[in-house]
């Protein structure tokens, strides 16, 4: 049964590769010999599947695309650095945003 047996990986395999052919809007074959063998459409949808753990041949067809979705033309030319700054400017809005609410800095054993 490979090494992932009975459990919750094969179907979670699947949605990453539906989530990878929606995101790049291209479609996707998955072989495996003890998971999830499918088709999946550019739309994310899997077109063709065999259940997992048997022996079969999947067939079906499969349309080609080409150019590039804006995240993929992103992920191309920047890599992961617009995700990585999104995240930073978020941490620091939370934080400014908290600082805020507790009305500024406050100062312990002040002395007058």
């Amino acid at each position: 049964l490979g090494w992932f047996g009975n459990t919750i990986i094969i179907p979670q395999h699947l949605e990453i590769a539906r989530m990878r052919s929606l995101e790049f809007q291209i479609p996707g074959i998955r072989a495996t010999n003890t998971g999830a063998t499918a088709i999946i459409n550019a739309h994310g949808q899997v077109a063709a599947e065999l259940p997992p753990y048997t022996v079969g041949v999947l067939t079906g067809s499969v349309q080609g695309h080409a150019g590039l979705t804006p995240f993929a033309w992103l992920a191309s030319r920047y890599g992961d650095w617009p995700e990585v700054l999104l995240a930073a400017f978020a941490l620091l809005l939370g934080w400014a945003l908290t600082r805020l609410q507790r009305g500024g800095t406050h100062h312990h054993n002040a002395r007058v």
